[in-house]
C-alpha cells in the first residue's frame, strides 16, 4: 500500500513537557485517518511538526517515498491547523484568487471547490457574512485548491453547530470518496467514528493505539445482563474464555465478548448452569466503550 506519511520515534518537547513521545505510525494512501486525544495529548503539535510549523526534538518523519523534502512534499498536501483567515471585505471568490496566486493555481478550480463545499451560490458574498460553518468549509475550499494527496484537518468541527457539523462530516466523506487521503485530529470519539477508516489514539503525548477504527479493541460487542444471583452470574463470565471485561453497575453486568457469541446460545449456557436472566441486551461496542476500555477508564473529553 502507498505510503502518504510515516512517522518515526517523533518526541516533541517544550521545556520540561513533552508534548509528544516516541510517536510513530504510517499514513496510507486512500484512508480517513483520526488522530484522537484529548485537549493537551499531542495532536496539533504532531500536526505542527510534519507540517513543518513546529520543530522536533528527536526522531524524524518522511513525506511520499521519503526522497523528497519536506518543503516540495508540501506542495502536495493541503491543509487546515488554525481558524480561517481571510479578508472579511472582499467575496468568497476573491479570497480564493488570492489563495490561487500564493499556491500557483488556476483561477478555473476555484468555482470546481466551492461547489465541494456547497458555496457556490455564495461566491460573490463578502466573508465578513458567512457564519462560522461557511467560513470553515471556505477554508476547507482553500486547501483543495491545489488538489492535494492528502488533507490535513486540526478540529474541523470545533465550535460548530449541530447543522455546521454534520455538513462539515458530509463534505470531509465525499472528499475521501475522491480518492483523496484524509488525516483529521479531534477530541471527538463520535466523530472519529462516523468519519475515520483507521484512528491513532493519544493520550499525553503516547500512542495508546493505531489501527482500523473498526477493529479497535473487540469488534464482537458485549452483553447487558440483569439476574437474580448477580455474584454467580459474574463468577460464571470470568471463568469464561469468551470473555474478557466483565463490569458491575448496582445491578446490570455488563460482560465484553473476546470472540463471536450469539445471544440463544449465551442464554442457553446460563440457563444450563443455573442462571436464569430477567434482562439480556447484546450490543456492538461504541468506539466510546472501547477506548475506556483501553485506557483504563480514565474519560476522555467529550464535548
Amino acid at each position: 500500500m502507498e505510503s502518504i506519511l510515516t512517522i518515526n520515534n517523533l518526541t516533541k518537547k517544550f521545556g520540561y513537557l513533552t508534548a509528544v513521545k516516541d510517536l510513530s505510525f504510517t499514513i496510507n494512501k486512500g484512508n480517513v485517518y483520526g488522530i484522537l486525544g484529548p485537549n493537551g495529548s499531542g495532536k496539533s503539535t504532531t500536526l505542527g511538526v510534519v507540517l513543518n510549523v513546529v520543530n522536533k526534538t528527536s526522531g524524524d518523519f518522511h513525506w511520499f517515498d521519503g526522497n523528497i523534502s519536506t518543503h516540495h512534499a508540501l506542495k502536495k498536501v493541503g491543509a487546515i491547523i488554525e481558524r480561517p483567515n481571510f479578508y472579511p471585505y472582499m467575496s468568497g471568490y476573491q479570497n480564493l484568487k488570492l489563495v490561487c496566486k500564493i499556491k500557483g493555481v488556476d483561477y478555473s478550480k476555484i468555482d470546481e471547490k466551492l461547489e465541494i463545499v456547497g458555496l457556490l451560490e455564495r461566491r460573490d458574498s463578502k466573508f465578513r457574512t458567512f457564519s462560522l460553518g461557511m467560513k470553515q468549509r471556505l477554508a476547507i475550499a482553500s486547501a483543495l485548491l491545489n488538489d492535494p494527496e492528502i488533507l490535513i484537518l486540526d478540529e474541523p468541527t470545533n465550535g460548530l453547530d449541530p447543522q455546521g457539523i454534520h455538513q462539515i462530516r458530509e463534505i470531509i466523506k465525499e472528499i475521501a470518496t475522491k480518492g483523496t487521503t484524509i488525516l483529521l485530529a479531534s477530541h471527538l470519539l463520535d466523530e472519529v467514528e462516523k468519519v475515520c477508516s483507521h484512528v491513532v489514539v493519544l493520550r499525553k503525548g503516547e500512542k495508546l493505539y493505531s489501527g482500523r477504527v473498526d477493529e479497535m479493541i473487540s469488534s464482537h460487542g458485549f452483553f447487558e445482563l440483569k439476574c437474580n444471583n448477580q455474584n454467580e452470574l459474574v463468577k460464571l463470565l470470568k471463568n469464561h474464555k469468551s470473555f474478557g471485561n466483565v463490569k458491575t453497575e448496582d445491578d446490570l453486568v455488563t460482560a465484553f465478548l473476546t470472540e463471536p457469541m450469539k445471544s440463544e446460545e449465551f442464554n442457553k449456557y446460563l440457563f444450563e448452569n443455573g442462571i436464569i436472566l430477567t434482562h439480556l441486551i447484546q450490543r456492538k461496542e461504541s468506539l466510546e466503550e472501547q477506548f475506556l476500555q483501553l485506557t483504563d477508564n480514565n474519560p476522555i473529553n467529550q464535548n
